[in-house]
């Protein structure tokens, strides 16, 4: 039987994280890894949603690493197709392509106490690694609702990470299911050009003016020039973010100013009170993630958009019917129902040193040491991971913060030598989440009487980060040995219990020496 490949390193998809993973192993030294890639391209959740209007609602000089500065974004808020050539960008810079596997997904990591390492089975072959740095993001598996009657529809359905570009919606009658992030901008790409939009809204969504525009060639060309000017935009923008943390973490109620000017921003292009009625929210502005646009109100007050103000509950062939019993007919569906959040799909693939899965582990609700490792994982470490999401400031920022853990963990298998694994200790992941969750108590994510993504199935938050960004670059700046078992293969085990035998007789034989 041929020798199973061994990486000292195996990271799991190529979005952000992971290409930020694999930039880091290469500055710290480490070349043996591989990115392990299920698709045929770098990019992520902007390879996958690639439907009209997808774009950003982070600005884009902050929505970049630090080390790989962008002088010439086009717009203060980028389009996908930026962002994602802008990934690619990064992965020819900094020669990742060869590390990336594509077309590798992955189908099972399984802990092999024996080795001290992880047997990984991909869609390519099989191969195992010291070191699992899984990086498949939030937003990667879309979820579906289960509505009775779906499958007898006759017309196209899809979601909106896995959109149709074979399908015209031209003149069609087009059901949108969801009122999210990426449905505000859907409608209003997609409403001039379709005969009816109706839209199925469960919750109404805050929505604040998107405020876009082309960045001149005067300004990249300064940026380009002096790169220092880009970094005091960036920085400028990052703290304006960490000042408003205060207001979602800590004091709730300071957020009415900012429901007054959504609701003024509302007024300016809903004049029907009765549809004004229906977009407005009754849950504290900023409990739901706060939605950018510009569009999506002036698109809604259109003569051929519908909005019905209750979710889909039932589909009799074209017909779609509300949960509030009102009936829409439709030639396609398209769903903005969100993704596999609080119950990622990869932690039914990965098996620990107790023979159970991470998402039986997880029953109860995620949870994990400084948002990367969880117990019973050894050598295993998650990008945006739980409790690590925010709700107004970039993800980059956190991404950065769990490399710089990530890069301190491989450094501490190095000093320690040897066959060595890391496993969190349970009470130090619990004593983790039980800060993490008291902090989380009075966050306006868990006052402000809405439910929302951020929520698992028992009600607890385990997506967002209670703090500010550079608190929790704080936290994880360094890997805290104490909060972590140290495992030694069996073999070096009995090599090390010999060499102690040895070392006590031979202590004996001298001490009896000089006695006598």
């Amino acid at each position: 039987m041929a020798e199973r490949e061994h990486v000292r390193v195996a990271v799991v998809g190529s979005g952000f994280g992971g290409l930020g993973a694999a930039v880091r192993l290469r500055r710290e030294g480490v070349t043996d890894f591989v990115v392990l890639e299920r698709a045929d391209s770098v990019g992520g959740t902007w390879r996958d949603n690639s439907y009209p209007g997808c774009a950003c609602d982070v600005p884009s000089h902050l929505y970049s690493f630090s080390f790989a500065p962008n002088p010439d974004w086009p717009r203060t808020f980028s389009g996908r197709q930026h962002i994602r050539a802008y990934l690619e960008h990064v992965t020819d810079v900094f020669r990742l392509r060869p590390h990336i596997r594509f077309n590798s997904e992955v189908q099972r990591m399984t802990w092999n106490a024996e080795r001290l390492c992880w047997d990984i089975e991909t869609s390519s072959g099989n191969l195992s690694a010291d070191l699992v740095v899984s990086a498949t993001g939030p937003l990667s598996d879309p979820k579906m609702p289960d509505i009775p009657g779906l499958d007898s529809f006759p017309g196209k359905v899809f979601h909106s990470a896995r959109w149709d570009h074979d399908f015209d919606l031209r003149g069609k009658r087009v059901a949108m299911v969801g009122t999210g992030a990426s449905a505000i901008q859907i409608v209003p790409s997609i409403q001039p050009e379709v005969e009816r939009l109706t839209l199925f809204q469960r919750t109404p969504p805050w929505v604040m003016p998107r405020v876009d525009r082309a960045i001149t060639g005067v300004e990249r060309s300064l940026h380009r020039a002096l790169p220092l000017t880009a970094q005091l935009r960036r920085g400028l923008l990052w703290g304006i973010r960490e000042l408003q943390v205060q207001a979602f973490t800590k004091r709730p109620n300071e957020l009415g100013l900012i429901e007054q000017l959504a609701k003024r921003n509302m007024g300016r292009s809903i004049k029907d009170p009765a549809l004004r009625a229906k977009l407005t929210p009754d849950y504290r502005i900023g409990c739901k993630r706060i939605l950018l646009s510009s569009e999506y109100y002036p698109a809604l007050a259109q003569p051929n958009v519908d909005l019905v103000a209750s979710g889909l509950s039932e589909v009799r062939g074209s017909t779609l019917v509300a949960a509030d019993g009102s009936e829409a007919e439709a030639d396609a569906i398209v769903f903005g129902t969100g993704f596999h959040v609080t119950d990622m799909p990869i932690a039914d693939r990965v098996v620990g040193a107790e023979g159970e899965t991470l998402a039986e582990a997880w029953k109860g609700g995620m949870e994990a040491l400084r948002g990367a490792s969880a117990a019973g994982f050894p050598n295993w470490m998650t990008i945006i991971g739980p409790n690590t999401g925010l709700g107004n400031s970039s993800m980059i920022l956190m991404i950065e913060s769990q490399l710089n853990y990530m890069a301190d963990f491989v450094k501490q298998l190095d000093v320690l030598g040897g066959r060595a694994a890391l496993d969190a200790r349970p009470s130090a992941v619990h004593a983790w989440n039980r800060r993490v969750q008291e902090r989380m108590k009075r966050t306006v994510w868990n006052t402000g009487g809405c439910t929302s993504w951020y929520l698992d199935a028992g009600g607890r938050n385990t997506t967002v980060w209670p703090g500010t960004t550079s608190e929790f670059r704080r936290a994880t700046r360094r890997v805290d040995l104490a909060e972590y078992e140290l495992l030694r293969a069996p073999a070096e085990k009995d090599a090390e219990s010999k060499n102690a035998k040895t070392k006590d007789a031979k202590s004996k034989d001298a001490t009896s020496g000089v006695t006598a």
